[in-house]
């Protein structure tokens, strides 16, 4: 059962980790624009994110064996799709799958080891899935990116191919069903429903904004009709008899600013992670392994100081590294929109890296605890069903959002610098069609060397602008994330 447990959620966790990486391959070999390839990320993170809680109910109330099952074999069969795709169309409606099934596993994972190890060996149980989970996280980024050099994106999702095989023999063979004890009512379709369309129409909007223009008819109708439909969302919540965020959770002070905190940090997080692998391999130069070896100490770091916070929370409560976290996370922001576009890793990426690693490592132990602690026995496992859900809405939101800041910023600088080097018009209407594709644009072979050189350095600096206001962007919302935590989130000893 715990390997059954361990193979499926590291098919998440590798996706989670090394995708990012891919993205920069992918709109090479695909032609991608940026909105292309933030859809690539989006489509997946929408469907997981709007239906995680409903996944978890389904298994409470079908067999989360059965589920978990049928998830794993979903997030496969979308897994070989996503390596075969022939366009970029293919690959994220692929991944919109791939997050269907995702919803379906994730939650499964932890809940086949508490329905089905003793509790007094479920403390070690879930020791041992952490441990392989951080272990899954870490290699993923250097096997990825060592797979994307030496054969090919698409072997990213293929690798996927294997671990389900194994995770279905072990499931159906070794894993008992089981279903929560008097789970009856209905299920919140309509929750997931209007959770799916406004979250979507919001995410489309932002996307599409750059390249439409924010006058255009059908963005001002997807940003209006997505919030609509999340106003909806939270009024049938408030108004039906099962629905999968019970609203009146939120009345306690440390719930709500939890789940802020998670909002703030977790889209800082979601929303760096997705610009600095372009950085690092289309501005900086480095080969896909180079890459993905860069973002190791983050990893390590969350892995060796993990324990350490777990006890500063038995100390002196989950409120002060809730608020010293967050605040260290910002700075490592900051020290990387500072890392402009030269030096060597160790004086530039180094310590902002370092310091990211060490606020987060400091604040997501004591986050999960506060997030349990703040509700009744009863409702632990829903408030981290739901607080795992913010934390993917947070990085949805936030990939959009960096995307269109990114994107506007890109161009005017592009723009600017094309300005000051005199570019003859001709080359100027070339670059603009290029925009949308950001430091991944191409220029002509025809083009004079000097030329070319001039073109390639403008276009580098424009987007090393873009992800300095995106890492000034993450560093706000980390701090705001601290302000969030001194506010609300009660002292020990209160809930």
């Amino acid at each position: 059962m715990l390997l059954a447990s361990i193979l499926g959620s590291s098919m998440a966790f590798i996706d989670g980790t090394v995708v990012n990486l891919a993205l920069p391959a992918l709109q090479s070999t695909l032609h991608a624009t940026a909105a292309d390839v933030q859809w690539v990320v989006e489509s997946y993170a929408l469907c997981l994110a709007a239906l995680l809680l409903l996944g978890g109910a389904l298994g409470d109330r079908l067999g989360r064996r059965r589920v978990f099952a049928i998830g794993t074999a979903l997030f496969a069969a979308a897994s070989a799709a996503c390596g075969l795709a022939p366009t970029i169309e293919w690959l994220i409606a692929a991944r919109a799958i791939q997050g269907v099934g995702a919803a379906l596993l994730v939650p499964g994972s932890l809940a086949l080891i508490s329905a089905t190890v003793a509790p007094d060996r479920r403390g070690r149980a879930i020791g041992t899935w952490s441990a392989w989970a951080a272990a899954t996280a870490g290699v993923g980024p250097v096997l990825g990116g060592w797979l994307i050099q030496a054969a090919s994106w698409r072997w990213l999702f293929w690798l996927n191919l294997p671990i389900a095989t194994g995770t279905l023999a072990v499931t159906l063979s070794k894993v008992p069903e089981s279903r929560a004890p008097g789970a009856g009512g209905g299920l919140d379709w309509l929750g997931a429903a209007l959770a799916t369309a406004g979250l979507g129409g919001l995410v489309f909007g932002l996307i599409e904004a750059p390249q439409r223009g924010l006058r255009d008819p059908l963005i001002i109708a997807a940003l209006a009709g997505g919030a609509l439909l999340l106003a909806g969302f939270l009024m049938a919540e408030a108004r039906i008899s099962c629905p999968m965020v019970p609203l009146e959770l939120f009345r306690s002070r440390t719930f709500a600013g939890t789940n802020l905190l998670t909002l703030f940090l977790y889209a800082a997080l979601g929303g760096a992670f997705f610009f600095l692998p372009f950085d690092l391999i289309q501005v900086r130069r480095y080969s896909p392994l180079e890459a993905g070896a860069a973002m190791l100490p983050f990893i390590l770091l969350m892995f060796a100081l993990s324990r350490v916070a777990g006890r500063l929370v038995d100390r002196y409560g989950a409120r002060i590294p809730l608020i010293v976290g967050p605040l260290i996370a910002g700075v490592g922001f900051g020290l990387l929109g500072m890392s402009g576009k030269d030096g060597s890793y160790w004086t530039t990426l180094f310590p902002g890296i370092l310091l990211l690693g060490i606020g987060m490592a400091v604040s997501v132990a004591p986050l999960t605890t506060a997030v349990m602690g703040a509700v009744a026995q009863e409702h632990a496992g829903l408030a981290s069903g739901i607080n795992n859900a913010v934390s993917r809405a947070a990085g949805l939101l936030a990939v959009a959002i960096f995307g269109a800041v990114a994107t506007f910023r890109f161009g005017s600088g592009l723009t600017r610098r094309l300005a000051e080097l005199q570019v003859p018009s001709g080359v100027r209407q070339l670059l603009a069609s290029e925009e949308g594709r950001l430091a991944g644009a191409t220029l002509p072979p025809s083009l004079p060397h000097e030329l070319r050189t001039m073109l390639r350095a403008a276009i580098d600096l424009s987007f090393v602008e873009a992800f300095q206001l995106v890492m000034l962007l993450a560093a706000a919302l980390a701090v705001a994330g601290s302000v969030s935590a001194w506010g609300m989130i009660e002292p020990k000893g209160r809930r």
